[in-house]
């Protein structure tokens, strides 16, 4: 009887080893590839290989080429949403096949990225932080048979790592070596508050109006107290040099303002954005966005 229950025992523990091993099977992937080819194809098809029981999904494949700010603003705008355990592949790489680190960042919300160390993780890791990261083994981690492959990286290590880690094949431990906790970042205006201005970073445009959407919270937004229709001040800059300057309303929707006028509101992640009623602000007033790119707004 003793026996028997000590097996059990046994058993219930390995059993929660290894759930504490277990992924959520869910792989979500981003690149600047486009659709136009096979290349995201190719790599679920990897993925796919290590196990079908895997569930692929896309975050982007319309990164701008080379874009690794924007490929570090999706992932920070997406990750939030998706449960712990997701497994996110994040393919921009122009620096493919160099010396920058292949690694695998977990969060400490519990989500994984797989990606090249350029750049692309400065967002994630400011805003949810870094539980670990790991350099990718690829002797062990790497799809059988791609040695002299040096430019499909997407393929041949990250998806590759990427299924195995959420199958379960692999531990985090099991994906490579451990590495400090710093990546490499862009520098850009972090959101603040200071003697009545508030400072930030254009981060995005909403791609499919022009509106152009700031690093700068409600949070920060309250300490500057607008109320709507009060005229906010706004200065844009690009690399340090004023390019835009005017006034515009703090309104709660786009119709309070006039077609075609401009606006200062809330976006759907509740942070002060900027906008035309009925058209394009990136357009009319030649606005990008990135790190390049920053704001200051004070209240009339």
């Amino acid at each position: 009887m003793n026996k028997c229950l000590s097996t059990i025992v046994i058993l219930l523990m390995l059993f929660c080893i290894s759930a504490s091993f277990a992924q959520n099977k869910i792989i979500v992937y981003q690149s600047d590839f486009g659709l136009k080819d096979g290349a995201v194809s190719e790599m679920k098809g990897v993925a796919i290989g290590v196990s079908p029981d895997l569930k692929l999904y896309d975050l982007t494949h319309e990164i701008p080429n080379y874009n690794i700010w924007e490929a570090s603003y999706r992932l920070f705008q997406t990750i939030s949403y998706w449960p712990k355990g997701t497994v996110f592949v994040s393919v921009v790489d122009p620096g493919v096949g160099t010396s920058r680190k292949s690694v695998v960042l977990k969060t400490n919300t519990g989500q994984f990225i797989v990606t090249p160390d350029n750049g692309t993780l400065t967002l994630v890791a400011q805003a949810y932080g870094i539980a670990g990261i790991r350099q990718i083994d690829e002797v062990k981690n790497r799809r059988p048979g791609s040695g002299k492959s040096y430019t499909f990286h997407g393929r041949d290590v990250y998806s590759y790592t990427a299924a195995r880690l959420a199958a379960g094949v692999i531990t985090f431990a099991q994906v490579g070596p451990e590495l400090p906790k710093q990546i490499v970042s862009i520098p850009y205006q972090r959101s603040v508050f200071e003697n009545g201005m508030l400072k930030g970073s254009i981060d995005i445009h909403d791609v499919q109006y022009g509106n152009i959407w700031t690093n700068i919270g409600d949070g920060l937004v309250k300490r500057l107290n607008p109320k709507y229709g009060d005229l906010l001040h706004l200065k844009i800059f690009n690399k340090g040099k004023l390019v835009y300057e005017s006034d515009v309303p703090y309104s709660e929707t786009f119709g309070s303002v006039p077609e075609g006028k401009p606006l200062a509101y809330l976006n759907s992640l509740m942070q002060l954005s900027f906008a035309l009623n009925m058209g394009s602000f990136a357009d009319a007033y030649k606005i990008g966005s990135g790190s390049d790119w920053s704001i200051e707004v004070i209240k009339k």
